[in-house]
């Protein structure tokens, strides 16, 4: 019995600090995201080339602002949390979770993060066009990506250490 109360002890103690551990990479991640997010927001603002068919029906006008359903307003998101987040899953196999990436689990993650990348850069374009012609439209992409980061932060630690990322 004092063996099972020692592991579940050892197996909480252990999740609390990967918990952490994936809490700094993800804040690296955040930095790399917003970094990137803020980055191609500004030089892509003028891409003005329209989103096709089968996107428009998910970043409506009444989403994003009107205008705002072309390449050069969506792409930064998809593309900032698209790097960063390989980026995070990498790192977190090696230093949060001690475990090799199996081609079938990055395949996994990949299509998970396709859907909650799409998902987040919906929200993301929400909520800029909802602080656009505020006092906080500057700090719009910045504040859209954080709420999209803590978002994929309560998804993506389970499904790494539950699921992808078991320890060998």
């Amino acid at each position: 019995m004092k063996e099972g109360i020692c592991l579940e002890k050892y197996e909480s103690r252990k999740t609390a600090v990967q918990f952490l551990k994936f809490s700094l990479v993800s804040s690296s991640v955040t930095v790399v995201q917003l970094v990137l997010v803020n980055v191609l927001f500004h030089l892509m603002k003028g891409w003005q080339t329209p989103l096709p068919g089968f996107l428009r029906t998910v970043f409506t006008e009444e989403a994003l602002g009107k205008g705002n359903c072309v390449w050069g307003y969506v792409m930064p998101f998809l593309l900032s949390n698209a790097a960063a987040n390989i980026y995070g899953y990498f790192i977190n196999s090696k230093t949060t979770f001690h475990a090799r990436v199996s081609a079938k689990s990055f395949r996994i993650y990949c299509g998970v993060m396709v859907v909650l990348i799409l998902f987040s850069t919906w929200l993301q374009g929400v909520i800029v066009h909802a602080l656009s012609g505020t006092p906080l439209t500057a700090a719009a992409p910045t504040i859209a990506g954080m709420c999209a980061g803590t978002l994929q932060f309560l998804i993506i630690f389970p499904l790494e250490k539950y699921v992808l990322l078991k320890e060998e």
